[in-house]
């Protein structure tokens, strides 16, 4: 599977992997899974790293619709996203501007940058 999730509750954190080709199909997997399990408000550490965007401007409007949705009816927690790539970087980009939220996201180079970026409590920073 090209994206794998962990929801860590305890630590109200949802750890996502990509691997290779991801489609909106497996995004779209991913947000209903976090939805269902209450998770939207974690923090969520996104590993990019290994990204291959898989989508077309069309599919990136209807996740922008299911993301819509999700967002009038629940809060979304911040999003560190880590990728050193021009890929990575591209889709980090398109989803923060399409995306409805008005949770900090930031990008980085490392984990270790991004789970210190989530511990000094990201949602109270501005984007």
């Amino acid at each position: 599977m090209p994206l794998r999730w962990e929801i860590l509750h305890p630590e109200k954190l949802v750890h996502i992997v990509a691997e290779g080709p991801v489609t909106i199909k497996d995004m779209e997997e991913h947000f209903d899974a976090i939805v269902v399990a209450e998770a939207l408000p974690y923090a969520k550490l996104f590993d990019a790293s290994r990204l291959i965007p898989v989508y077309d401007d069309h599919d990136v409007l209807m996740m922008g619709a299911r993301l819509s949705a999700y967002t009038s009816h629940f809060d979304s927690g911040p999003l560190a996203v880590v990728g050193e790539s021009e890929e990575a970087e591209t889709a980090f980009r398109r989803f923060v501007n399409m995306s409805p939220s008005k949770r900090p996201a930031k990008l980085f180079r490392t984990e270790a940058e991004a789970r210190a970026w989530l511990a000094t409590g990201p949602a109270l920073l501005p984007l």
